[in-house]
């Protein structure tokens, strides 16, 4: 009872004093203190869940280009705007131009660009960094020379695609791997507080890169002919190797993690880094209408159907749920019930209108809003008798399908035909899909609707073509791989993806809101804290705010790699998903995000660590703002919901409200970066235990249902939809109490979640969950991944399987080197081996019987 407490909020304190008064013979007092209790602390959280407005969010690749790059700058590096603009006077003043970009012509913005590259290959480091900064203020748009927002991104755009045309990208490379190398890193490893200085020359290297990759991945409808080619070329080369070493720019930001996760740079400008790694990865493998496109080619590759049904399409025109109910109204409704009793009648009811009533009586207990809503049972179910006359429904209501098309695998199906022939016939037909003798009417028309409804799935054609290959190597030996970019990253990431993926683990735990500060833990605020410590109230309010920030976008940038890389591999090779998954769990990747959701996740979607005066490029277009205390304090009242979009729609073109936008309650905006990632974590959760009964267990012991009970309270349909899916993998494991008290939950499931044919998740029936063979699974699953890595990637191949000559001409012609002291025996050998055997030639020839 007191676990339950705790679990709810109650302190300690306030429940030892509750259990005093039941102990002392004033039991009466104990349940209403305990309601005052939980209205009291549900009056003082951040908002009543009364209302439940719907999150305003449109879930995307990325966010607006502009609010991608002002998140690349802190608030910290703000003076080094001026710093860039200054060293772009020097120069064109060293060089005898007049610093004035937009009066010039477009053949001497070509001519200063490969005069400022040429900079870049002095041996003076001073002279070559002032030349990188100029470089970094014409990617930023020559915001010195421009009236408002609109016009800075317009010259910045055209100003990159000169810079690419130039060839400044590959010698930014170059400056790149001479940083990573530089000797610099041995010094700052002995600091022992890093600084944002630490990392000033990086920061500029690594903001030139991003600029360009964040403003070449985006098209555009003013481009022209040759700057379409230029950027579709320009993505195209990033998933390739560049450079002399001939290193993936990818795996080259991947080693600059690991570096910093292992304290070996601790200077790192980690947060820089990780953006641009996001945005490499995004720009070369591609973004989710690329996804849906290649695993439509790939199924058609393999002879299946394409998918009609996109995930994220269909959850844009889902409306969000009512949050589920807290514990002051969960006392209160049963008291309600309790003074007005439920009148059953005498007529004995069908187990139809017995579960319905079930339903009518237990919902009232799972959820804050009242029976109508969408979560109810759906209307074509008939109901219990009623004391009074129910209200006349329309003639022209019409009933609302289900979003998705069910779907079945062929094992339910074998399963299903097992389990009828073994009742109904008495033995089992191995692999005999077809035969339906002795079976009764009823099974030849299930099996029928189940057979019309069988989804076969990329991964088991993939899994299929391995076991082949496994069994008969000669026979069906590995055909040609295609070098797509997905292929060549895992080929690069293979060595070392264990360590990489710690080390984007490692990160997401230093930035998640629910981890403590630990001396031991990796420095992940090297580049956002200032060299000297703020001195007034609002530079520490000022870098308060910022600190969240970064946390945040740090947050965002892993969750979005990680789901990315994913993604990706499950479309190229099932295995290289499966290879990347288990390391991730192995890294306790599952543990991690529960605890990332152990939070006030609403307010954490709402939060507005955000001052959009400060952003670039607000902070450098004309006179700089004042900054005060009282400033600050209204200007986060008044964010609406942190980094959105222009036109307050969070990210959305169109600014509809959630993404059905079809509530009547009204929208509340969020922090599109927030929502994004945990949106992200989610899809990530349920990637790695999608029928996994092993990691599936781990949600059940960890105890994920409360926890992503209480992430429902956001009122957003895609949202709700990932974490009613990782609901709904537990469902039968969390027994007949939970489920009979979480009606409204498991209705949700229904409405929401695809349905599997013959799946009893809600009853617990499930002849695979077996709980010895969890580790036997996880061990099976490895073995696979390993023998197809040791096949597929090893460079030896084992003698027994290599291919046979048995060409006569070629075997004769081939040069054979003949030893020594072969050559001084000869004859002995020709007389004991030749000579000396008996053949039988007639025996030789013979056919073999």
């Amino acid at each position: 009872m007191y676990s339950y407490a705790w679990e709810r909020g109650v302190s300690a304190a306030s429940w030892l004093s509750i259990n005093t008064m039941e102990n002392n013979g004033d039991g009466k007092r104990g349940l209403p203190k305990l309601r005052e209790i939980f209205t009291r602390q549900r009056q003082d959280s951040d908002s009543s869940m009364a209302d439940c407005p719907d999150i305003e969010f449109n879930y995307d690749d990325a966010d607006s280009p502009e609010n991608e790059i002002a998140e690349f700058y802190s608030y910290t590096e703000g003076p080094e705007f001026q710093l860039n603009l200054k060293a772009w006077e020097e120069v064109c003043g060293e060089l005898g131009v007049v610093p004035l970009w937009q009066s010039a012509s477009d053949t001497s913005h070509r001519t200063l660009i490969i005069r400022l590259a040429d900079h870049l290959e002095l041996c003076n480091r001073s002279q070559r960094m002032r030349a990188a900064r100029a470089i970094l203020y014409i990617a930023q748009g020559c915001w010195g020379e421009v009236q408002s927002d609109r016009e800075q991104v317009m010259w910045a755009r055209r100003n990159v695609f000169l810079l690419v045309q130039c060839g400044v990208w590959s010698s930014f490379l170059q400056l790149l791997h001479l940083e990573i190398e530089n000797t610099g890193g041995n010094e700052n490893q002995r600091k022992i507080a890093i600084s944002i200085a630490d990392s000033a020359d990086l920061r500029v290297i690594l903001s030139v890169l991003y600029t360009i990759v964040e403003t070449l991945r985006v098209p555009s409808d003013d481009d022209t002919e040759a700057q379409t080619q230029t950027r579709l070329y320009f993505c195209d080369e990033l998933g390739q190797p560049q450079g002399e070493d001939g290193e993936l720019v990818a795996m080259t930001l991947l080693g600059m993690v690991t570096r910093f996760c292992n304290s070996s740079a601790p200077h790192f400008p980690i947060r820089k880094v990780l953006l641009l790694l996001w945005k490499v990865l995004l720009s070369s493998l591609g973004g989710m209408q690329q996804l849906s496109v290649m695993k439509n080619a790939y199924r058609e590759k393999y002879g299946l159907q394409p998918c009609e049904e996109d995930t994220l399409s269909v959850a844009r025109t889902m409306r969000a749920s009512s949050p589920p109910a807290s514990a002051a109204d969960l006392i209160e409704q049963q008291n309600n019930q309790k003074r007005r009793p439920f009148r059953r009648g005498l007529m004995k009811q069908s187990s139809l209108d017995d579960s319905v009533g079930e339903l009518d009586l237990t919902a009232a207990a799972d959820d804050d809003e009242q029976p109508t809503n969408d979560m109810d049972e759906p209307p074509d179910l008939p109901r219990p008798p009623s004391p009074r006359p129910g209200t006349p429904v329309p003639n022209n209501t019409t009933n609302k399908g289900l979003p998705w098309t069910p779907k079945v695998r062929q094992k339910d199906i074998d399963s299903f035909l097992d389990s009828t022939r073994v009742k109904f016939v008495g033995f089992q037909l191995q692999g005999d899909r077809t035969s339906l003798a002795g079976l009764p009417l009823p099974i030849h028309e299930g099996v029928k609707v189940l057979s019309k409804h069988v989804y076969v799935s990329l991964s088991e054609i993939q899994i299929r073509q391995e076991e082949e290959m496994t069994r008969n190597p000669l026979s069906h030996p590995e055909t040609d791989i295609p070098q797509t970019p997905a292929e060549i990253l895992y080929q690069a990431m293979l060595p070392t993806l264990p360590q990489c993926m710690i080390a984007l683990l490692k990160i997401l735990l230093a930035a998640a809101p629910t981890s403590k500060a630990k001396t031991d833990s990796i420095n992940i605020m090297a580049d956002v804290l200032p060299e000297n410590m703020p001195t007034t109230v609002v530079q520490s309010m000022k870098l308060g705010v910022d600190i969240n920030r970064h946390k945040e976008v740090l947050v965002k940038a892993v969750s979005a790699t990680l789901l990315l890389l994913l993604k990706h591999f499950r479309i190229n090779h099932i295995y290289q998903f499966e290879f990347m998954s288990q390391h991730l769990v192995f890294a306790n990747c599952i543990p991690l995000i529960l605890k990332f959701f152990n939070q006030n996740i609403m307010a954490y979607v709402q939060s507005k660590n955000t001052i959009p005066l400060l952003d670039f490029p607000a902070c450098v277009i004309g006179d700089p703002p004042e900054m005060t205390a009282e400033a600050l304090e209204d200007n986060s009242g008044n964010l609406g919901g942190g980094n959105t979009s222009p036109g307050g729609s969070g990210g959305s073109p169109s600014g509809g409200c959630g993404e059905g936008g079809n509530s009547n309650q009204g929208c509340v905006s969020c922090c599109w970066r927030n929502m994004y990632s945990c949106t992200n974590l989610l899809r990530i959760l349920n990637k790695l235990c999608k029928w996994k009964h092993s990691r599936i267990m781990m949600l059940v012991v960890f105890k994920s249902a409360p926890i992503l009970k209480r992430t429902l309270k956001v009122k957003h349909a895609m949202m709700q939809l990932y974490v009613l899916k990782l609901l709904k993998m537990q469902t039968k494991y969390l027994g007949r109490q939970w489920r009979k008290t979480n009606m409204k939950t498991m209705s949700a499931i229904y409405q929401k979640v695809r349905h599997r044919l013959n799946d009893d998740w809600a009853y617990g029936n499930d002849p695979d969950a077996r709980p010895w063979d969890f580790q036997a699974e996880e061990c099976a699953l490895r073995a696979c991944v390993d023998r197809f890595n040791s096949r597929r990637y090893n460079s030896t191949i084992d003698p027994d399987f290599e291919p046979l000559d048995n060409c006569v001409t070629s075997v004769l012609g081939r040069p054979v080197e003949l030893t020594e002291e072969f050559k001084k025996h000869y004859e002995v050998w020709l007389q004991q081996e030749v000579f000396s055997a008996a053949i039988d030639w007639d025996q030789l020839l013979a056919p073999n019987i």
